[in-house]
């Protein structure tokens, strides 16, 4: 008699890798100025410790295409010198890179526990509701991509959804979603609240 519990060892319940491999995209190098910008930023460091710019080099792909793809991960592993496994381990940690296109405008709802105990997953389902898309999916018209991210570090002013890399929309309730996508549309990222630290310290600048 055993009091471990049965185990069925079924095929169909054995773990199977949810690995997803990257885009291979079209043959990628940078631009001029993206260049200059990297052999500049790489002469900060020894010339045996170039993988420590990865991630900048990463970024200017990012910003230069709109994601990375499995050419562009090979090209910057040619300028850092190391294999583009290692380049792909940075790119699959990390959320804020993509590995196919996204829309001109990214959604990245926070859904760590502050957000999530002040409604974040109900923002969440009122931006997939209007835009017809679920997280991780982006618009037919290629203008909004729904994703949902880690902790983005304002837990004060819950919920918190990032726009693109570096906009922000603080207190987002799932009532005012509608109107929020609205002037996104209209406006583009400068439609948000943006984050409240630095429209006090603009405020506090400009009375000066």
């Amino acid at each position: 008699m055993s009091f471990h519990p049965q185990m069925e060892y079924a095929p169909a319940r054995w773990h199977r890798s949810e690995r997803r491999l990257a885009e291979a995209g079209e043959p990628f190098r940078y631009t001029p100025e993206n260049q200059a910008k990297f052999n500049e930023v790489v002469t900060h460091y020894p010339p045996d410790q170039r993988k420590s710019a990865i991630i900048y080099a990463l970024f200017l792909v990012q910003q230069q295409q709109g994601y990375v793809s499995a050419q562009s991960m090979a090209f910057v592993a040619e300028q850092i010198a190391c294999t583009s496994a290692e380049v792909e381990d940075v790119v699959s940690y990390y959320t804020m890179f993509y590995t196919k296109p996204v829309g001109k405008v990214v959604i990245n709802v926070c859904r760590t526990l502050s957000c999530a105990l002040l409604g974040a997953e109900r923002v969440t389902e009122a931006i997939s509701e209007q835009l017809g898309i679920h997280p991780g999916q982006t618009t037919a018209d290629g203008m909004f991509t729904l994703m949902e991210v880690e902790c983005l570090g304002a837990c004060d002013r819950a919920p918190v959804v990032m726009i693109n890399d570096d906009q922000w929309q603080e207190r987002l309730q799932p009532s005012a979603v509608r109107q929020f996508l609205d002037d996104l549309r209209a406006k583009g990222p400068s439609a948000v609240s943006g984050c409240h630290l630095c429209v006090e310290t603009a405020s506090g600048e400009a009375k000066k």
